[in-house]
């Protein structure tokens, strides 16, 4: 598979020696994918406006189409009029926002990505055979909020193994560990294996947390990373798999790796003297954002990306109940 974008009809020797390698999978998951969608048909089922608590996905130019179309992105329900509609997030929210939601009166449709909801459930049964919950994570980020927020009682933030040593357990025969789906595969192993050096007896999640699409793009970097010379990343600050995919990249052996939005902030002077380019995105990103990536490095004569097959993705999340339902009630299902 190639993806053309119009080559330079004639090569100068630097340029034929210059190559583009794309990441196969990269972009939208599943989740993603629902998420958008849902607040994309709850516009043309409710009308304008739909509010959504923080951002729907961590893709600032997801946000704003989705503004532009009539969503209202809120930080908290306070700001949502009572009785309105709201969406919740991919990233989820704890039992507490659900609580806030009911005694507005507000009519609640929950994006939550099936595999974040999966980790709610994990919490909540831990927390239900008195365990300890370590949840490596980082601190601040809406999916460790709700997570989190099922059994704030039973636990306690690990971000990295320098957190180990100030654990503290009521007993070290019960304790387990989950994780944000969103982390490096890598250093979320590290953590474990230095949580599991202090308690020996750490229970594991009944399967890895870590969701399959971070671990599928963290894998296809791994792949297009090795010796290039330059590895873009396209995906917003705040996303949190975007971010980790530049550290994988650079850990796997590419020489230098960048975090842009989309094309427009890509510094020319990161091309100079590089011939092998090595292009992704994150797991919230449109691929018209990374089409326009493609099509800079073609006007600046490197050749047609050759895609790097790591992995196949056909997972499919159906839209929340609470849609489906009204869909299928205005004969729209």
């Amino acid at each position: 598979m190639s993806i053309d974008l119009g080559s330079p009809a004639i090569l100068t020797p630097d340029e034929a020696e210059r190559a583009v390698l794309l990441a196969a999978p990269r972009g939208y998951c599943a989740g993603v994918d629902r998420a958008v969608v849902t607040v994309e048909k709850a516009l043309d089922l409710y009308g304008s406006p739909v509010y959504v608590r923080k951002q729907i996905v961590h893709n600032k130019h997801v946000v704003a189409d989705l503004e532009s179309r009539g969503a209202i992105f809120v930080e908290e329900l306070a700001e949502v009029p009572e009785g309105a509609t709201v969406v919740f997030s991919a990233h989820g929210v704890s039992p507490e926002v659900h609580r806030q939601a009911e005694e507005r009166e507000l009519k609640t449709i929950d994006a939550t990505c099936p595999l974040v909801t999966k980790v709610h459930h994990e919490a909540r049964r831990f927390a239900d055979d008195d365990y300890d919950i370590l949840l490596i994570g980082h601190e601040g980020h809406e999916e460790v909020e709700g997570t989190a927020g099922e059994a704030p009682e039973h636990i306690q933030l690990v971000q990295s193994p320098a957190d180990v040593p100030g654990i503290v357990v009521r007993d070290p025969a019960r304790v387990a560990w989950l994780s944000q789906t969103t982390l490096s595969v890598d250093e979320t192993l590290e953590t474990v294996a230095a949580i599991r050096e202090r308690f020996p007896l750490l229970l594991d999640p009944p399967s890895d947390d870590i969701c399959y699409a971070t671990q599928n793009r963290q894998l296809a970097v791994k792949d297009i990373a090795q010796d290039c010379d330059l590895l873009i990343v396209v995906g917003s600050a705040n996303s949190s798999n975007s971010v980790r995919l530049v550290e994988v990249a650079l850990d796997a052996g590419a020489k230098t790796s960048y975090r842009v939005d989309d094309v427009s902030e890509i510094d020319e002077a990161w091309l100079d003297g590089v011939k092998k380019v090595s292009v992704t995105s994150g797991a919230s990103v449109p691929e018209s954002l990374v089409e326009g990536v493609l099509a800079y490095l073609s006007e600046r004569g490197y050749p047609d990306a050759k895609a790097v097959h790591s992995a196949e993705e056909s997972l499919i999340f159906s839209l929340p109940k609470e849609l489906r339902r009204d869909l299928k009630a205005a004969g729209r299902s």
